[in-house]
């Protein structure tokens, strides 16, 4: 069983998740669950980022301790996610005793392998509350944080520990390029690569008298600066530097946004170089979610919550949306409209109509039983065919390419319907033909299930029991060549996407 350790970037607990930061969570959860049908031994991490400055400031206007908060945030974001059925195995806090050893762990190991890679010098520069980053002059526009134009930047002048990032340029730079580490989708790889050719700059890993955070080893005086900390989250969640870390260690993949790239794609290997240990295989920065043109963020404001989003069609429909509309490589738009109209189409015409149909038929006409029939069709030809483009686009992470490859299927399949018109050869008494049939489609049901259990578990579930099967489409992806329906006592479900949820 091949390992695949993947995580998401960890929220700030500041308020609460936007619709951004959905997508990057139901995407990865569609890339977990994939691996997981496909027979990988998945671990999947997601987690809290909760010593930033931004936490004081959301403790204090609501009147209670930035470690009250942050539980208060914990909870009310496990919970969300948990309803956007998210199956991550591990929830990380960077104010876990686990991440502040793993903090210490590492700055302890940078020092004994790179002991010239810390030192202390004095920082001037503009800081931004919102990325709690200082800001160089590329990331600056009209005297504004390309990210969060709405903020004032503050300058600010203090003495810091400082990383030595500018000793890892040139090797980061043939770690890329070679694809040793791979930074993807193509258009981020080619920012960092201009960055790092451009030059890198040390960077202060500490702040001066800010008492929320962790001390800096050696330096009470000193936290840590939040960016340094909560990267070391991915090692914090492997148990290092503790006795068997390296079960899960390196991560096969890290997801971020594309906002966040030069802290994972440039400073979090960098760091890893210095203290010995290997580097993640891939990073992908995903881009945005936008409303009329604008990123949704919790700085900005936005015009539509999450649970608004949740409630308009139920959870699958908001996670299918989000990954075949909005995608998860470039900035898409979010709007009322283009929900609607993808889930009466899609779900409610497409998906749903066939399940209904296929499951409906079976009852009718063979008494809810899969009758016997050869695997070899039309529509079984192009349910093959389906399953390996599939394949081929999960693989590479182009989760809207799978779903559209998916949903060719669902169309042949309502296709095949109107063409063999099963009622027809019910009347006429063609009995083969009818059993080749309607056999032929529940093995598509079958491979769909399998396909679209990633994006919609909830609903695939209900799909898998209508065809009498038990445990969810699990590591079963190799079946889906010849799926075992044979005698199955099938039944009716309920309507998978009713229309009249709509709005």
């Amino acid at each position: 069983m091949t390992k695949f350790y993947v995580t998401t970037a960890i929220d700030y607990a500041n308020g609460d998740p936007h619709l951004g930061q959905a997508l990057e969570k139901v995407g990865t959860d569609a890339i977990a669950r994939y691996r997981r049908l496909r027979g990988d031994d998945v671990h999947f991490v997601m987690g809290m980022d909760e010593h930033s400055q931004s936490v004081v400031q959301a403790a204090e206007a609501n009147g209670v301790s930035p470690q009250a908060w942050v539980d208060r945030m914990a909870d009310r974001f496990a919970d969300l996610y948990h309803r956007l059925d998210c199956s991550y195995d591990d929830w990380i806090r960077t104010t876990e005793p686990r991440h502040k050893h793993a903090v210490e762990a590492l700055l302890t190991q940078i020092r004994t392998h790179n002991p010239n890679d810390l030192f202390v010098d004095t920082y001037e520069g503009l800081y931004c509350s919102g990325c709690e980053e200082f800001k160089q002059d590329s990331q600056v526009a009209d005297g504004r944080c390309l990210e969060h134009p709405s903020l004032e930047l503050a300058a600010k002048k203090e003495e810091n520990h400082f990383f030595r990032l500018s000793r890892y340029g040139d090797s980061m730079l043939q770690l890329i390029q070679s694809g040793e580490f791979l930074v993807e989708p193509a258009i981020r790889r080619n920012e960092i690569i201009r960055l790092l050719e451009d030059g890198l700059q040390d960077i202060s890993i500490s702040r001066a008298r800010f008492p929320w955070g962790i001390p800096f080893p050696g330096d009470p005086d000193h936290t840590v600066y939040v960016w340094f900390d909560a990267l070391i989250n991915y090692l914090s969640a492997t148990g290092f530097p503790d006795s068997g870390y390296q079960r899960l260690w390196p991560a096969e993949l890290h997801v971020i946004g594309k906002g966040i790239t030069r802290f994972h794609c440039v400073v979090w290997p960098a760091m890893l170089a210095s203290a010995g240990l290997p580097l993640p295989r891939q990073i992908w920065a995903h881009g945005y979610i936008q409303w009329e043109g604008a990123k949704m963020s919790k700085t900005a404001g936005t015009a539509v919550s999450l649970e608004s989003a949740m409630e308009r069609h139920g959870t699958d429909a908001l996670r299918y949306f989000l990954l075949r509309e909005v995608g998860f490589e470039a900035d898409g738009n979010f709007t009322w409209d283009r929900f609607d109209e993808r889930y009466v189409a899609d779900l409610a015409d497409g998906l749903g109509n066939l399940v209904s149909r296929t499951l409906a038929m079976l009852d009718k006409y063979r008494g809810g039983i899969v009758p016997p029939s050869p695997n070899g069709t039309s529509l079984d030809q192009a349910g093959l065919d389906v399953l390996e483009r599939y394949r081929a686009r999960m693989d590479a992470l182009d989760l809207r390419g799978g779903l559209e490859a998916a949903w060719t299927l669902v169309a042949r399949a309502n296709q095949y319907i109107v063409e063999v018109a099963p009622w027809t050869l019910a009347k006429e008494g063609k009995d083969s033909d009818l059993d080749a049939a309607l056999g032929t489609l529940a093995r598509c049901l079958y491979r769909l299930a399998l396909m679209t259990d990633p994006f919609m578990p909830a609903k695939t579930a209900r799909l898998w029991e209508g065809l009498g099967q038990t445990g969810g489409p699990k590591r079963t992806w190799e079946s889906g060549t010849a799926p075992p329906l044979e005698g199955s006592p099938t039944q009716r479900v309920e309507v998978l996407f009713p229309k009249e949820t709509q709005g």
